[in-house]
């Protein structure tokens, strides 16, 4: 580290721009030489902020300059950015197109499987997800997640010991033994309880989960599923190997000691039947059959659709069902039914045909509670309802296979008769299934998973986009608009991306959705959603709409949790080690859906979340371009000028001054001639002779000495006592140099180069770079020689005191910016310490969709019932101009106006300060408009 320079700088000489040498460099030139840029003063307390001042502050560090989101986190991104490419607009289709076009590809995939393991003699072996390879050599990459938790390792608890294909653990192995039922259902260890459940219930209406299965080839090892994800079917392909609980014969000293401490015929294989036979042998999920394979295999896709079987651990039993059929599941909770005699009828009396159910308890998770046999924070099935001789029983489903209610209706109560056995066909027995009356459904279970299935006249339009979640929380600026053709049942999805398909790298941000839905031309809001408490993946509403034209307003809360490594660090942790699983996970993350006619309907995980220009918002940004570029180009004009009016009065009164100098250097030779006499009087008229023809060696050096540079002298300006105001059409600009080639008559009025501009006049406007001060104009040695010999005379340089106002003015704008450096103590030279805020700023962007279902008449299947469309703030747009939308434009003003009108809730309690008018008007304000949710 440098010293700083010993001399000490004035404050004069500061304000003038010198540093204290006796010339004019600008002092900020001088320390940037001399002062290492690695220095910085500790953090100082402003006191004289005030409270408000300190307050303002804090939020502007608080909150994210640029927010975004990264949509791409693996090098190979083409494919996103083609679909960032494809047309946004929201394209309305039924709800099993989706479901066809993934199953038709997902059986081309197993047949090209087939055939091409047919081709070489080999079994399929699936290279994206190979148990084996990943036990045998410790990878682990199909069992665990990547760790994005701060001081915490990667780890599933997930130890098995082998891996063998379907027919090495299955005598005879069948994929279906009369169907997939809920008896088949054994939970593994995995904590998957929520899927099975979801499993359980899809077995009470035929055909659910064998839809989901959709190509097999048993022999060759290959299985296709599909899987409903952001509202898009997917496809998934795996092979028939499987974990299991016991290692090999050959690869376990222990097990084989402890097998072969007696005297077997053939101990291998008696070992092989005894713990690696049968579904007992298998590590995750079994059915209850010996060799049915559908549920491990089924589990297996799933897995692999999400990334690993950690991943799949803990869920809710509703987002299983919507995985499983493409439904929509609500959250309902017991202590929040208005009606329970509508809730049994018109919605639990549906259970397997427009619904299906599960439930839950201990929801909370503080307490365990008595519950009679009922498991906490366990999902159940809801696999029938009867109302049955004044009885209102349902039959539950619990996935272990076990642990059964012990309250009235259980096995072996005193309720149940010979009667009642053969009227609900049950049989006693510890198997997971168990009657319970309808009071004591409500009074033990605390929630309720509700999914409405969707049928062939339903059809569905969706759309995504991506917005920037606020601190504050508030309905975006960012909405939905749609219009409906006719009058029907609508079901309203606000969704966002599940992150479970890309566990590890969903950041720190965790969001819960809330939207509001409102109808052209009515003030109040028709409905709003209700915040779930567990499945924050989704929220929905479902009514009955008439035609029009309505707008979803969007509400997205988000919490941030610092325990959370970000995804740009987890990145780095794991692209050396675990390239493979990193790039597995960031695939999900990444890549989208599409369509195979072409058509995008939404692509998948975060490119459906990049914004495309519209041709509006193109033309908007060039507009703002320009209204930019002509407003800087007008604050330069008005700097040019200034500066051009500043040089020349400089220069005018630099030469008054040199003029005035001669004129004294004439008076005192004269002076000392008259007092010697005139010895020779013809020599005498030489010498005047030659002062008056010879120019004065000033006049050659004035603007050379302004410039800096060596060029020839131009010719002298005219002298006037004001300077003359220029209007710039003709003024050179700053920088710019005299030459020998240009003699012009503008090249003389050239200013000198900048280094710090003038500040500008005008108020609001900063100042621009300018030159610094005009040093004093260079001696001639004969002038110099002429000065030292009157040196007892008055001296020739003016006072500080002789300038004028404006010409401190001049040197005030012309400041260095910077205030004077101070030697640092050695214990002050610390780094200054970065604010929290600032380092790390709010900045959460979440990818939002809205799906639209309404169901259709047979002659209305080929018409255009919703257009839906995303309408965003236009950042380029003129203010009182224009709002771009994805399909037109709106006026901004229009947009404030709604928005101010619709921003807050009726039961908000700010609202009453929003009101306008007396009593009777603010209360039909809130009452007129509004309408209940059916």
């Amino acid at each position: 580290m440098s010293d700083l320079p010993s001399r000490a700088v004035s404050e004069a000489d500061y304000m003038l721009g010198r540093d204290g040498d006796g010339d004019d460099d600008a002092i900020g030139q001088t320390i940037m030489a001399e002062l290492p840029v690695t220095i910085s003063l500790p953090r100082k307390k402003d006191t004289d902020k005030t409270p408000q001042q300190t307050i303002d502050e804090f939020w502007s560090k608080f909150t994210t300059k640029a927010p975004g989101k990264a949509t791409t986190v693996i090098p190979s991104n083409e494919y996103a950015e083609r679909a960032a490419r494809r047309s946004n607009k929201a394209v309305g289709t039924t709800t099993q197109a989706s479901f066809e076009e993934a199953a038709a590809v997902c059986k081309a995939k197993v047949a090209k499987i087939v055939k091409e393991c047919r081709r070489v003699n080999q079994k399929y072996r699936d290279p994206h997800f190979d148990l084996e390879l990943d036990l045998k050599w410790g990878v682990r990459d199909t069992l665990e997640m990547l760790c994005n938790m701060q001081g915490e390792k990667a780890g599933s608890g997930f130890h098995p010991k082998s891996v063998k294909r379907v027919t090495d653990v299955f005598d005879v192995p069948k994929f279906y033994i009369d169907g997939p039922t809920a008896n088949d259902v054994r939970q593994g260890r995995d904590g998957d309880c929520w899927l099975l459940a979801a499993l359980c219930t899809l077995s009470n209406k035929p055909s659910l989960i064998e839809r989901v299965c959709v190509a097999r080839d048993e022999q060759v090892g290959v299985y296709g599923f599909v899987f409903h994800r952001d509202g898009e079917w997917i496809s998934e392909i795996i092979d028939d190997k499987l974990f299991l609980t016991k290692p090999d014969f050959d690869e376990s000293v222990l097990e084989r000691l402890l097998w072969e401490d007696r005297e077997r015929v053939d101990s291998e294989e008696q070992y092989r039947k005894a713990y690696q036979s049968g579904s007992g042998a298998l590590y995750f999920a079994q059915c209850e059959h010996a060799n049915e394979t559908w549920l491990p295999l089924l589990e297996k896709a799933y897995a692999k659709a999400h990334g690993d079987y950690q991943a799949i651990e803990g869920g809710f039993t509703g987002e299983g069902i919507e995985d499983l059929t493409g439904g929509v599941t609500t959250e309902l909770y017991a202590a929040d039914i208005l009606d329970k005699e509508y809730f049994w009828k018109e919605e639990l009396m549906k259970v397997n045909d427009e619904f299906l159910f599960g439930c839950s308890t201990g929801m909370w998770g503080a307490v365990w509670g008595e519950r009679k046999g009922i498991v906490e924070l366990h999902a159940y099935s809801i696999m029938r309802a009867v109302e049955m001789d004044g009885k209102r029983l349902l039959l539950l489903k619990n996935p272990w296979g076990k642990f059964e209610w012990r309250g009235p209706w259980s096995d072996g109560s005193k309720e149940w008769t010979a009667e009642w056995l053969t009227k609900l066909d049950h049989k006693f027995g510890d198997d997971g299934n168990f009657w319970i009356s309808y009071e004591d459904l409500l009074r033990k279970y605390q929630a309720f998973d509700r999914t409405r299935l969707f049928g062939p006249d339903w059809k569905i339009t969706s759309i995504w986009t991506t917005v920037s979640v606020p601190w504050t929380l508030d309905y975006h600026d960012t909405y939905f608009k749609f219009s409906l053709a006719k009058t029907g049942p609508v079901v309203l999805v606000l969704s966002q991306l599940d992150t479970r398909y890309y566990r590890g790298l969903e950041g720190q941000y965790r969001f819960e959705l809330n939207f509001r839905l409102h109808k052209e031309g009515e003030e109040d809001y028709v409905v709003r959603s209700i915040a779930p408490y567990r499945q924050t993946r989704s929220v929905n509403v479902e009514l009955e709409l008439e035609a029009g034209e309505y707008t979803v307003l969007i509400k997205v809360n988000a919490t941030r949790d610092l325990g959370i490594i970000p995804i740009e660090e987890v990145i780095r942790n794991y692209a050396r080690d675990r390239r493979d699983k990193l790039v597995a996970v960031g695939m999900s993350y990444v890549f989208p859906v599409y369509h195979p006619h072409g058509l995008r309907r939404g692509p998948d995980a975060h490119s459906k979340g990049k914004m495309v220009e519209t041709k509006e918002e193109k033309e908007a940004k060039k507009a703002a371009e320009k209204r930019k570029a002509d407003k800087e180009k007008e604050k330069l004009r008005k700097q040019e000028m200034l500066y051009d009016r500043d040089s020349h009065y400089l220069k005018v009164k630099a030469h008054q001054k040199l003029k005035e100098k001669k004129e004294k250097v004439k008076a005192k030779q004269k002076a000392k001639k008259a007092a010697k006499g005139a010895t020779s009087e013809p020599q005498a008229g030489i010498e005047d002779k030659k002062v008056s023809e010879t120019p004065a060696p000033e006049d050659k050096t004035s603007d050379a000495a302004q410039t800096g540079e060596n060029t020839k002298a131009a010719p002298e300006i005219a002298v006037s006592t004001e300077p003359k105001v220029d209007d710039g059409a003709s003024s050179s600009k700053p920088g710019e140099s005299e030459t020998k080639d240009d003699p012009s008559p503008e090249a003389k009025d050239v200013p000198p180069p900048a280094t710090e501009a003038p500040e500008q006049a005008a108020e609001g406007e900063e100042p621009k770079t300018a030159p610094a001060p005009p040093s004093e104009p260079q001696k001639q040695p004969a002038e110099e020689e002429k000065e030292a010999e009157s040196s007892d005379d008055e001296s020739t340089i003016s006072s500080v005191s002789d300038m004028t106002e404006r010409e401190w003015d001049i040197r005030y704008r012309r400041r260095p910016r910077t205030p004077p450096p101070v030697a640092p103590q050695p214990q002050q030279a610390t780094a200054e310490e970065e604010d929290e805020f600032e380092s790390n700023p709010w900045n959460a962007v979440a990818t939002v969709g809205l799906r639209v279902y309404y169901k259709v008449a047979e002659e209305d299947r080929d018409k255009e019932i919703v257009k839906l469309r995303v309408i965003r703030p236009n950042p380029y747009a003129k203010k009182g101009g224009g709002e771009s939308e994805s399909e037109g434009e709106e006026g901004e003003e229009k947009g404030k106006e709604g928005k101010t009108s619709k921003g807050l809730d009726v039961d908000d309690s700010a609202k009453d300060a929003t009101l306008e008018g007396d009593r009777d008007q603010r209360r039909k304000s809130i009452m007129s408009s509004t309408r209940p949710a059916l």
